[in-house]
């Protein structure tokens, strides 16, 4: 199957060494570095900002790559690039600067330590970027990724965590584990490598009874984009995002966004609706 037409054509991304620093993780946010972003709103060029997150995350992921393999104790397969972390920074960055942007305190926004929320079915799960103002939990969201080659097994992992983890949150709001108030807001952004083994038909089995008829022959990245439509349909969360990129043209800031209704700008607005209805500070 030929890859879907690019919806950033011109989104090439000139990056230098210091890209990580100054583009996407360059914020005066203790947690995210000490350079200072650009006051413009991210939310008027989102397209270009977004752009960067992508290139960051594939030059990151090269990066790792090559110094474990330098180092010799690179890991099996692509496990080298996820084990080295950071990959998905750019993500939060754009993340934390539209927060910010939206009138949020930088000291309600958490990433990289003290993520951890009361379970229902097991004591805390750890998120990926939380933002608790005055005792109560205004967001929490996921962003994951996957590249192949092993696109079987990973699903089943993704699908099952993220599925988890909204039921085991909701659960313990419905018990009062936090917010007496505020209902919190719950985001789902995955990025998805776009080549042909992704794109190509999956057979399923049925030895005892049919599956649903949208996974019949259905790519994996057909099946992401069904699992995150219905993440957000079957209530589990409030939006989701979900982006195509390839190693090549990913470099350069280039992606796609194969569903309209899972594209990232919905995500942002829909993020930046529950930060300036609970989230605003008036002493930032």
């Amino acid at each position: 199957m030929s890859a879907l037409p690019c919806n950033n054509e011109n989104a090439d991304v000139e990056v230098g060494s210091n890209f990580f620093a100054e583009q996407i993780i360059g914020s005066s946010f203790a947690i995210l570095g000490s350079t200072k972003w650009s006051h413009m709103s991210k939310i008027d060029n989102l397209n270009k900002h977004l752009s960067k997150a992508i290139s960051h995350y594939w030059r990151t992921r090269q990066t790792q790559s090559q110094k474990q393999a330098k180092s010799g104790r690179a890991d099996q397969g692509a496990r080298s690039a996820v084990t080295g972390g950071a990959h998905m920074d750019g993500f939060i960055g754009l993340i934390s600067e539209l927060i910010v942007d939206a009138g949020a305190r930088e000291s309600d926004i958490f990433y990289n330590q003290h993520l951890e929320l009361p379970g229902f079915f097991r004591p805390t799960k750890e998120w990926d970027f939380l933002m608790v103002k005055d005792n109560q939990l205004i967001l929490a969201l996921e962003a994951k990724s996957q590249v192949g080659p092993s696109f079987g097994n990973n699903f089943n992992n993704r699908t099952e965590e993220a599925m988890g983890s909204a039921l085991d949150l909701w659960t313990a709001y419905r018990e009062g584990a936090y917010n007496k108030t505020v209902k919190p807001w719950l985001g789902y952004v995955f990025l998805l490598e776009d080549c042909p083994e992704s794109r190509k038909p999956v057979k399923v089995k049925e030895p005892h009874f049919k599956v649903f008829q949208e996974f019949v022959g259905a790519s994996y990245a057909k099946r992401y984009e069904l699992f995150c439509r219905k993440l957000v349909r079957e209530r589990h969360y409030n939006v989701a995002a979900f982006l195509l990129s390839d190693k090549t043209n990913g470099a350069r800031g280039r992606y796609t966004e194969p569903a309209d209704d899972l594209r990232f700008d919905i995500f942002a607005r829909s993020l930046v609706s529950q930060v300036t209805a609970f989230g605003v500070s008036k002493n930032r």
